[in-house]
């Protein structure tokens, strides 16, 4: 009997080191590309763009002047011979990376982005776009899923299923007829443009998880208040909606970060710079001729800091919320 005990106290202590071990691992994958990402906006481009063994001379305050890329032969004998003597005196012999840490931290490019890009009235629209389309998908979606699972009628199958055959069509095969819409009906270019196709995207998922968690509330909770004389959209909002509270915790999670990221449809939908979001203006950085690499880094830093904050302040509630919403669902 003691054997068999130690055994299996063996047994755990080895899952638990193999469960460990992956944690650990998915854990590096997750982290080091935002690290890395993080290391490379404090570079500059010219120091991005370097691979390999550079001889660099630089004025006092540590400005490149010069830069020689260094070539050896298997002996390590340098074979570049057209290096003037006094940059070889000067010069300091340095190996780059892409994957390196910056040789000198440069945060002159987050300014500089932030300006260039007008990061403040991209900012803006990103919260904009967000915010409206957070708070329209919850109450349209909870609405009809609220009449998809209590006021259900002849009709409601085929509405229903409609809505579940959107969740399965993807941006990409609607794209390029949604664009011809919305320039056919004039909203090309807005605001509004944006929205009503955000909206329309998220409602089918959001209403698929609404009408699914609230089939599990009883219909005597509801029959009971018809009975003191409420009205369905009092019921709506005093009943239904604070007891779907964890499902809707889920859908504005994963409306706000979808929202927030989205970057092909409004790329499509607009062309002013004054509607443009977030991950457009990251592109302004990079062009088919030449890239500013050490601008773009920090642009994309600066994008994800949202979505990394709004984790850190609301990680309980999201792990709450998707616990909720998938159990329930």
């Amino acid at each position: 009997m003691g054997h068999m005990s130690s055994d299996i106290r063996k047994a755990n202590i080895f899952s638990l080191i193999i469960m460990y071990f992956v944690v650990v691992l998915f854990t590096i994958l997750a982290i080091y590309p935002i690290f890395w990402v993080m290391m490379s906006s404090l570079k500059t481009t010219p120091e991005y763009m370097r691979s390999g063994e550079y001889l660099i001379v630089t004025d006092a305050d540590g400005n490149t002047l010069r830069e020689h890329p260094i070539r050896r032969d298997n002996n390590r004998v340098m074979l570049n011979q057209n290096i003037p003597a006094s940059d070889l005196t000067e010069g300091k012999f340095m190996n780059y990376s892409k994957t390196a840490l910056p040789k000198r931290l440069h945060f002159a490019n987050y300014p500089s982005s932030w300006q260039d890009a007008n990061f403040v009235l991209l900012t803006f629209n990103s919260i904009f776009y967000t915010s409206i389309t957070v708070i329209a998908i919850i109450v349209l979606s909870f609405m009809t899923g609220f009449a998809f699972a209590k006021l259900p009628n002849k009709y409601t199958p085929i509405l229903h299923g409609s809505f579940i055959i959107g969740i399965l069509i993807t941006l990409q095969c609607i794209m390029v007829p949604l664009f011809l819409l919305i320039r056919t009906v004039g909203l090309y270019n807005t605001r509004l443009g944006v929205l009503i196709p955000y909206i329309g995207i998220g409602l089918p998922l959001g209403v698929y998880l609404a009408t699914e968690y609230i089939k599990g509330i009883h219909n005597e909770i509801i029959e009971s208040a018809r009975m003191d004389g409420a009205k369905y959209l009092g019921i709506f909002w005093k009943i239904i909606l604070p007891m779907a509270a964890p499902v809707a915790t889920t859908v504005a999670i994963l409306t706000t970060t979808g929202t927030w990221n989205e970057f092909m449809l409004i790329n499509v939908l607009v062309a002013a710079d004054s509607l443009k979001s977030v991950p457009l203006g990251m592109t302004m950085f990079a062009g088919p001729l030449s890239t500013d690499y050490g601008k773009l880094f920090a642009a994309l830093v600066t994008g994800m800091m949202p979505m990394i904050v709004f984790y850190v302040i609301f990680r309980k509630q999201i792990t709450k919320g998707v616990s909720a919403g998938a159990v329930k669902g």
